[in-house]
């Protein structure tokens, strides 16, 4: 594994913050096998490189259901993220402050890495959207009782109409990707340069204007009222 870029080690000083910081005794073992020389330190990042490539591929195939991407280029993909992963913990060495585990903070990036990857790849080779298809699916994906499909035309309408004169911008073109489209979230995250959260809150403000407008005119029923 690449020895970390200039500063990425600990410094004395911050040895000296963190240890006024008790950290716990994982962790600082880590940073100390880490910050050392010759065979400790290789033994570490050996050891820690494995545990990441361990967390990425059971994070691929966690996501295996959302990407395009699989078999052995899904495995190639955990490899590479836990990889650069490896690369960034090394060089940031010196950002971590203790308020979580080492591990828990080194796992993150090797998500984030997962994330990244898997969006890239995504837009490679996008699938052709069908955009009337994709709407007719949309009672399912608000979780509309089958029995009541029938109503769909009418669902469909007022989501439509949502959509165009309730949404803001931003929300319209992310609704869109994700719910109509079924863009993975991974990569609309690498398209739009925003991280998963923000997407999540996007999605969650659409999604309540949408149920408003449904529960409004009848389609849906308000929260501990039965319809009749």
């Amino acid at each position: 594994m690449s020895a970390p870029a200039p500063g990425g080690s600990l410094s004395g000083v911050e040895r000296a913050r963190l240890t006024a910081k008790d950290l716990d005794a994982e962790s600082g073992s880590w940073l100390r096998r880490l910050g050392a020389g010759g065979g400790e330190r290789q033994a570490a990042e050996r050891e820690l490189h494995a545990r990441l490539v361990r967390i990425a591929l059971s994070e691929v195939r966690r996501r295996s259901a959302s990407t395009p991407v699989a078999g052995q280029e899904l495995d190639d993909v955990a490899h590479q993220a836990a990889h650069d992963a490896m690369l960034a913990i090394l060089a940031k060495l010196g950002d971590f402050r203790g308020e979580s585990r080492f591990t828990t903070w080194a796992y993150r990036f090797v998500i984030l890495e997962v994330s990244a990857k898997l969006g890239r790849h995504y837009w490679r080779n996008p699938p052709a959207v069908l955009d009337a298809g994709q709407w007719e699916r949309l009672p399912d994906r608000f979780g509309i009782d089958p029995a009541r499909h029938a109503e769909s035309a009418g669902i469909l309408a007022e989501v439509r109409r949502v959509v165009d004169e309730e949404l803001t911008a931003h929300q319209r073109r992310v609704f869109m990707a994700i719910v109509v489209d079924e863009i993975p979230l991974d990569a609309l995250a690498v398209r739009l340069g925003l991280q998963r959260n923000a997407i999540y809150k996007v999605i969650f403000d659409a999604r309540r204007k949408i149920r408003r407008a449904l529960v409004a005119n009848g389609y849906l029923d308000e929260p501990g009222r039965e319809r009749r």
